[in-house]
């Protein structure tokens, strides 16, 4: 059974982003996926506070409501999904202070080597970003892919597929684009049920 996880940087209770996104979490549920949306504004966590303790150990040394998410995602995850809307051009604080945290698997892979991530891993472990933006720029969400990325690469998830969607003030919110939505679900279906996901 393929696993998505879908990490929610909304602060908004089913804003445009999370909305989005759960049409792509519907489309992975008919394809068979099993899925779970873990919401950051339910969660008591605390950013990375740059102690650099990771670098030696490989473990963070904060433990709270973020550690058995990470674990999840580490352990039996296929598609890692990020979401968060554009604040400020670029991704809200909560989805910001959660791929901080990440560092720690950066360090795992660059400082105590002791995680790497095959052809094969890369090829069944797929990261996709879910954003909404209010102003009609296409512009609107270059800054928030390459923070992003960085979670991804860590993590060992190849960084494959946007669902984006700017002009939301023009449009009345998400519900003004049924075509992205309908996307949105086609794409979680279509990715669920990819060979290289069902064989692993």
């Amino acid at each position: 059974m393929v696993k998505v996880i879908a990490i929610s940087g909304s602060p908004k209770v089913h804003g445009n982003t999370e909305k989005l996104a759960d049409c792509f979490l519907k489309g992975a549920e008919s394809a068979g996926a099993a899925v779970t949306k873990v919401l950051l504004r339910k969660l008591k966590y605390r950013s990375c506070m740059g102690c650099n303790k990771c670098h030696e150990t490989g473990k963070c040394v904060l433990k709270d409501d973020l550690a058995p998410v990470f674990e999840d995602i580490v352990a039996d995850c296929d598609i890692l999904l990020l979401a968060s809307p554009i604040y400020s051009m670029t991704v809200t604080a909560e989805m910001k202070a959660f791929i901080d945290r990440g560092q720690y698997l950066w360090a795992r892979r660059f400082k105590t080597n002791e995680t790497t991530y095959g052809d094969e891993h890369l090829r069944t472990h797929i990261g996709v970003f879910v954003s909404t933006a209010g102003m009609d720029l296409p512009t609107v969400f270059d800054c928030a892919y390459p923070t992003v990325r960085a979670l991804f690469n860590d993590a060992g998830f190849t960084y494959s597929e946007n669902i984006v969607a700017n002009a939301m003030d023009k449009y009345g919110g998400i519900d003004g684009r049924p075509d992205i939505m309908r996307a949105a679900e086609e794409l979680g279906r279509k990715l669920c049920l990819s060979d290289d996901l069902r064989r692993h």
